[in-house]
């Protein structure tokens, strides 16, 4: 019994990243273009933005920092912000536009990990966790649906990728709970690798890819985004 909670709510912190790309294909295909369309998009961007940050301070770096030296938070940080440097170095020289789904998927996985690490613990704390991780993975989801299009993956190979990525919840609370609730310490350089490679991202192209000129509601959208990690973390 307690087995098949932790995977629905895994499977409700995945099924998320599925839903987004959907909306998003449903936003782009079946909603003529506009100023109003484009603010929104932009906005949207800017809110996911938002809540990863949120993701990163309120939850992976302090969860990280509890458990490991100073040293260790130095190692495991630089070693992701250096290596998603590279990858996202690489991705620009090839034209791919898929930074914002390596973030959603840095952020996602670490933190399904420490929901199944937890739910032995506290399941009460593992609901809310999933919760928090679902609401965050709906607009970056949306977002990084309409990047892997723009750099040429079609509609329905998108959308089949969004489905299977949706399982990795499942998975990684699975491996959390099974394989890494006792290495508290492995997990914590887990959560600081990703934090690493997180900003990385978020300075590099997320931020930038979300701004608009004269416009003030994209920057508003990541403020909101950043209150409702602060809103589910105190929830947790």
């Amino acid at each position: 019994m307690m087995l098949l909670q932790l995977i629905l709510f895994s499977g409700f912190a995945g099924a998320t990243v599925f839903i987004g790309g959907l909306l998003a294909n449903l936003f782009d295909h079946h909603i003529e273009d506009s100023p109003a369309k484009f603010q929104i998009v932009h906005t949207l961007m800017s809110f996911g933005a938002g809540i990863i940050l949120s993701a990163l301070a309120l939850v992976l770096v302090p969860k990280g920092m509890e458990e490991l030296s100073i040293w260790g938070v130095i190692g495991s940080f630089s070693v992701g912000a250096l290596l998603f440097m590279l990858i996202d170095k690489r991705l620009a020289n090839s034209g791919g536009q898929q930074a914002t789904l390596l973030a959603m998927m840095m952020d996602f996985v670490p933190e399904s990990i420490a929901l199944g690490a937890v739910f032995a613990i506290e399941p009460q704390m593992a609901l809310l966790l999933a919760v928090f991780i679902g609401l965050q993975n709906l607009p970056e989801a949306f977002n990084s649906f309409r990047d892997l299009v723009k750099s040429g993956f079609s509609v329905k190979k998108t959308l089949a990728i969004f489905f299977l990525l949706s399982f990795f919840g499942i998975i990684s609370a699975l491996i959390g709970h099974f394989l890494l609730s006792p290495y508290p310490n492995l997990t914590a350089h887990l959560m600081i690798f990703a934090s690493g490679g997180i900003l990385y991202l978020l300075i590099q192209d997320i931020i930038p890819e979300s701004k608009l000129d004269n416009n003030y509601l994209t920057s508003l959208g990541a403020t909101l985004g950043f209150l409702i990690g602060v809103v589910g973390e105190m929830l947790i």
